[in-house]
């Protein structure tokens, strides 16, 4: 008896093929020379690799195909305090060094409130970032933490990832953070990965091709519709099937420079 193993699923017929277009674009132009393009992530290799090392394992490659990271376009170094009201806050360790004015971080910073933490004792806050990612065939993002960039000083707490369909559910992407060790400081630093983005398409085995995207009337209007429902809605992911109703052919337009 012979047993076959296929490492990537045949195309059916009538199945598509052929790469899936995915669109990024900045949601807030003030400052947006900061923020650099995303990039595919690539392992860091010295000379050639031997024909077992972990550089060439398709599974490794396979997976590094499929990420791309956004690097961190500041620097931040914070420490957790409460400000004279009780309230969650942070303390700019870098002070008038520091290349971030206060304001400026207060707001980039988004508290969850204490009673959505996920444990008492683990602060948690959003990192606003503008990356918008948008497709017109089911696409779903997934957020992760940097998992192939080593830290010298590790972070003090955990990234908070995410998934959603961003064919129908657009938005840019907030940096989650749960602070565990709070007498630790969070440091970020200029030009290191943030996080990784990765995209599942249908089927899975279709590559990825990201673009830049065009800021666009019909974009502008679907944005506007499904932003801020969060704040009247529990849980958003009910109201997929009516966005997708309601949401025009097409989103995504390359743009051209």
């Amino acid at each position: 008896m012979r047993l076959t193993v296929h490492l990537e699923p045949p195309g059916g017929p009538g199945e598509v093929t052929g790469p899936v277009t995915v669109g990024w674009l900045l949601s807030e132009h003030r400052g947006s020379v900061i923020y650099e393009a995303p990039s595919r992530v690539r392992s860091v290799q010295s000379g050639v690799p031997a024909a077992k090392s972990a550089a060439r394992c398709p599974a490794v490659l396979g997976l590094e195909g499929r990420l791309f990271e956004i690097k961190c376009p500041f620097d931040l170094a914070l420490d957790f305090v409460r400000d004279d009201f009780g309230r969650p806050a942070v303390r700019d360790r870098l002070g008038s060094s520091g290349s971030l004015r206060p304001e400026r971080i207060d707001e980039l910073i988004h508290w969850v409130e204490e009673d959505e933490w996920r444990s008492p004792d683990r602060p948690t806050l959003q990192l606003a970032m503008p990356y918008l990612f948008i497709a017109d065939e089911p696409v779903f993002l997934s957020q992760w933490a940097p998992v192939f960039h080593y830290r010298a000083e590790p972070l003090p707490g955990l990234m908070i990832g995410g998934r959603f369909p961003i064919n129908v559910w657009p938005r840019p992407l907030m940096w989650g953070f749960e602070w565990h060790d709070t007498a630790a400081p969070l440091i970020l630093r200029r030009g290191e990965p943030l996080f990784y983005v990765q995209f599942e398409t249908l089927p899975q085995q279709r590559p990825v091709q990201l673009v830049e995207a065009e800021r666009t009337a019909e974009l502008d209007e679907y944005l506007a519709m499904i932003e801020g429902v969060v704040n009247y809605v529990g849980q958003t992911f009910s109201l997929f099937k009516t966005a997708e109703s309601r949401r025009p052919a097409r989103l995504l337009t390359p743009r051209v420079r």
